[in-house]
């Protein structure tokens, strides 16, 4: 089956560019072009494809805003972002509104192919040196937090549908921060071995395969503070 796939760009050279490459995959099909931000919502909506690459900057709507009208319709449509912008915090508010992948436009072909087949799967794709530095970023911010802050909030929110505990939460937050399993150990007063079986437990919960892609949920389903 085709991985169906809708371009929004206001440049038609780079739309053109994407389909010239996309076309040398057997199994991707792109079904339409946008180059506004209006158009991309009706297209969307209209054509229902698997992945919508979407830049952010166009015309009429901005790609947040695009994001936002498409997941309020509840299509199964996964978005890639794809910017110029390489600004963390725009980024983690890319990731908010509902995207599940980000790239820069100087990307290689073949890593955009590996980025559709990746959201196509189901998980998240980031740019790489995003990603890291995302991590790194976010794990700074954290660690600012007071601790009795983010007690409060895991007990807020020990109850939502993700099924954690209140130690699996104060794990999730840990991971957040850029915490080892060895300083997550020590600071929840637990041994190695039980933080990486709540890690395990963690991971299968949310449906995510490592640490990175923890962080990526617990930002987009604000289960960690953000300020």
């Amino acid at each position: 089956m085709a991985i169906k796939i809708v371009i929004a760009d206001d440049h038609a050279l780079l739309r053109q560019g994407i389909i010239n490459v996309l076309k040398l995959e057997d199994d991707f099909q792109v079904i339409g072009e946008a180059c506004d931000g209006a158009e991309t919502v009706e297209k969307a909506i209209a054509l229902t494809p698997d992945i919508l690459l979407l830049d952010i900057n166009m015309p009429r709507m901005n790609g947040l805003d695009v994001i936002k009208k498409i997941n309020e319709q509840e299509k199964a449509i996964k978005i890639i972002v794809l910017t110029m912008h390489d600004d963390e915090s725009y980024v983690m508010e890319v990731i908010k509104s509902g995207a599940v992948g980000y790239l820069l436009k100087d990307i290689e072909p073949g890593m955009l192919v590996t980025a559709i087949r990746t959201v196509y799967a189901g998980e998240s794709y980031i740019y790489p040196t995003l990603a890291k530095r995302i991590f790194n970023e976010f794990s700074r911010t954290q660690q600012e937090k007071e601790k009795e802050k983010v007690s409060e909030v895991v007990r807020t929110i020990s109850r939502r549908e993700e099924g954690l505990t209140y130690r699996e939460y104060e794990v999730l937050q840990g991971v957040c921060r850029g915490l080892s399993n060895q300083e997550l150990a020590k600071s929840l007063f637990l041994s190695e071995k039980t933080v990486k079986n709540h890690l395990t437990n963690i991971f299968r919960k949310i449906s995510v395969n490592d640490r990175t892609q923890a962080v990526l949920y617990a930002i987009k389903h604000k289960l960690v503070i953000l300020e």
